[in-house]
């Protein structure tokens, strides 16, 4: 097949996209198909003819050096340019069989890039532009899990310029979480247990976006799932081995111990996967997505939020998850784009 891998883009998780992608690209070029990665940003002047653009040959790390050759050269493009698409892309694109979406952030997860490719016609991986765009804000993907029976933690959504009281009148207490509303990969988000680190947190999650989310701070152990094609995939636990699953702990090895499958109870996983499904149905997803979960010290699950576009790292979640039924990272690829092109 003629795939374009596309990842980049200018959000926070622009570099953890490219890592995805490069994965990926080469994992289906290993599968015989002609997969190009591409930058939905910066694109790619070279391309000459359509006979160029999905050649036999293919050296896949000059063309991720490529892409990362565009990084300080971003937001001097981004003041000079109004179009998201960089130059090729939408014809690349078009060409394509089927896009395989790589990118991670709002920039992919938001939905707008969907909403293209559905009025061009291009088939993609992963869900749609409403689905994308609910489970990205994670105030409206949270009243999508209360009204449909899936536990949350006690939260609210703070905007930028409104009151914000003290943590101790807000409801929701210390300690808490504080997390940017539409970020991902956890950048920006903070505990506080204190007025003081509330304050802060505030102020940090503030300096990424508008508006942001408090949440009651649950302590306990941390699990993902995976669900593909509204099935949910062996349950996984995340334990760092300092602090929470930031930035850090998710993408550098060997920082945080994952087990796949958890060590749980049978009636425990089969209720966390339950939950997931539930979840995905609720945002209306498609085709895969990955929900994140804690489980309090008494057993109680809370699902933390969905992700469209799970990332496909060395370190990623949903890789081992797929590995522990017997697919490795091609398999799950090539899988992931015949039940998108089955779900269009």
């Amino acid at each position: 097949m003629d795939i374009v891998v596309l990842a980049g883009g200018i959000s926070t998780e622009r570099e953890i996209s490219i890592v995805s992608g490069t994965m990926v690209c080469r994992a289906l070029r290993g599968r015989g198909h002609r997969a190009v990665l591409l930058d939905v940003y910066c694109g790619d002047e070279r391309l000459g003819g359509t006979d160029e653009m999905f050649p036999e040959e293919y050296d896949t790390d000059a063309a991720a050096a490529y892409m990362r050759s565009f990084d300080g050269r971003i937001p001097q493009m981004r003041q000079t340019r109004r179009e998201f698409f960089g130059p090729n892309v939408l014809r690349m694109c078009e060409a394509a069989e089927v896009v395989f979406m790589a990118l991670h952030g709002e920039d992919g997860e938001g939905g707008k890039v969907q909403a293209v490719f559905d009025l061009l016609g291009i088939c993609y991986t992963g869900s749609g532009p409403l689905g994308s765009a609910v489970a990205m804000d994670k105030e409206l993907s949270r009243k999508l899990f209360v009204q449909n029976g899936v536990p949350v933690a006690a939260g609210i959504a703070l905007r930028r310029g409104g009151k914000c009281r003290p943590a101790g009148e807000n409801g929701v207490g210390l300690p808490c979480v504080v997390k940017p509303c539409c970020g991902g990969s956890s950048v920006g988000v903070r505990i506080a247990h204190t007025e003081e680190e509330y304050e802060e947190a505030l102020e940090h999650a503030f300096g990424y976006e508008a508006e942001v989310i408090v949440e009651q701070y649950i302590e306990g152990r941390e699990f993902s799932v995976g669900v593909v094609d509204g099935k949910a995939y062996p349950v996984i636990e995340i334990a760092p081995l300092v602090g929470f699953y930031d930035y850090t702990n998710k993408y550098q090895a060997g920082a945080t111990i994952e087990t796949c499958p958890a060590q749980l109870e049978a009636d425990k996983t089969e209720e966390m996967q339950r939950y997931a499904e539930m979840a995905y149905r609720a945002l209306k997803l498609k085709c895969y997505a990955r929900m994140d979960f804690m489980m309090a010290k008494d057993g109680s699950l809370y699902c933390l939020e969905a992700n469209t576009l799970p990332g496909m790292t060395p370190t990623s979640l949903l890789p081992q998850e797929a590995a522990a039924l017997g697919k490795d990272f091609a398999d799950l690829c090539e899988h992931l784009i015949e039940v998108s092109l089955r779900g269009r």
